[in-house]
């Protein structure tokens, strides 16, 4: 399951912007620092329209969304590399995930106070990097030390030590571990050591709710830093996110409406993440349940089946394959195979966003 780490300066709206994706969850949201200190752990379905219709051609009987999972860690300040505000245990939880979202305030409240006492997102947003750095600083020169001993003896380690070098090179320059090229032996040699900045970043300028459809000069200053780093953006508003938890469904969408925006905060993290990622999602249907399920972007035929049961990628005989608008459009499986918009691909195909697939496999 994607795991999407949510993080921030304390008192920016973190854990109230997870209460309210989570819907059902416990984060206690208050006006202090350090208010979280056990990372909370969300999993919400992912939105996609295509399910019910789906289902309705096949009559299923029941629907399966992919998910993902947001964790909403503690916040950082200034230190936290070195320990502070218990900054190895928050660093430690950031490890763990796939993507990052972090949190920018970009709204102005006398009653909400900020860490460092005014609204300031260029500034959080460099703390908040700069010890994401300094923490992989540390480590990736406390495992090139090991890696350089290790490579006197055994070759197999030098090309460790090369990706470990591009890398502390890019750190001290001030770039992010992201930016350095690895190929995917390198890629798959550094994995372990999870670092914090060769992680995906989406950044969430957290606006009011008179500023969701239109930003302000804070968020035009999140953008601006967030394009030097080839990062993603996503304006929402913590704030209307919590309204639209207690509304249903058509309220939810005459709520957005008023505001000027078609869709919540969730929709649009999850987009991004997906994007940021380069993420796919392909469906099965059938009378017994509609399932969306997410693979990467090239994955061929074999290994999407295996998303499903290894079974299914090692005896995989091939794929029966429809785009999702055809299907819709056919109005039955049937009918679309009549019309020769049903396709038989093997194992070289590559999986495209919106497949409906049935594998064929022997057990």
């Amino acid at each position: 399951m994607l795991r999407a780490g949510i993080v921030g300066l304390p008192n920016v709206g973190k854990s109230t912007l997870f209460n309210a994706l989570v819907a059902n969850a416990k984060a206690e949201a208050a006006n202090f620092p350090f208010c979280t200190i056990e990372p909370n752990v969300g999993v919400v379905s992912v939105p996609d329209p295509r399910l019910e219709r789906l289902a309705t051609i096949s009559q299923s009987a029941k629907i399966v969304p992919t998910r993902i999972e947001f964790v909403d860690i503690a916040g950082l300040v200034k230190g936290a590399s070195q320990g502070e505000g218990l900054g190895n245990q928050f660093l430690a939880n950031i490890r763990e995930v796939d993507a990052i979202v972090q949190v920018v305030r970009c709204f102005d409240d006398d009653d909400i106070i900020h860490v460092s006492g005014s609204v300031d997102p260029a500034r959080d947003m460099e703390v908040i990097n700069l010890e994401l750095a300094l923490a992989d600083l540390a480590q990736v020169e406390r495992r090139l030390e090991r890696a350089r001993k290790q490579a006197k003896g055994n070759k197999d380690f030098q090309t460790e030590v090369a990706a470990l070098e591009r890398i502390l090179a890019a750190l001290n320059e001030g770039q992010p571990a992201r930016t350095v090229d690895l190929s995917e032996e390198e890629e798959v040699l550094l994995r372990p050591l999870g670092l914090l900045t060769r992680k995906p970043i989406i950044y969430a300028a957290n606006v009011s709710e008179e500023d969701l459809a239109t930003g302000n000069d804070w968020v035009e200053q999140v953008r601006t830093i967030a394009q030097g780093e080839g990062a993603k953006v996503v304006v929402i508003s913590a704030q209307v996110e919590a309204e639209l938890v207690d509304l249903d469904e058509a309220e939810r969408l005459d709520f957005l409406a008023s505001l000027g925006v078609e869709e919540g905060g969730l929709k649009s993290l999850i987009a991004a993440t997906y994007e940021l990622l380069g993420l796919r999602t392909y469906l099965t249907t059938g009378p017994q349940e509609t399932r969306a399920w997410t693979i990467v972007a090239g994955m061929k035929a074999p290994q999407a089946a295996g998303v499903i049961h290894s079974d299914f990628e090692r005896g995989f005989i091939r794929a029966e394959t429809v785009a999702y608008e055809d299907l819709l459009q056919s109005g039955s499986m049937q009918a679309a195979k009549e019309k020769g918009l049903v396709r038989s691909e093997g194992k070289e195909y590559v999986v495209q966003e919106g497949d409906v697939l049935l594998f064929r496999f022997n057990v």
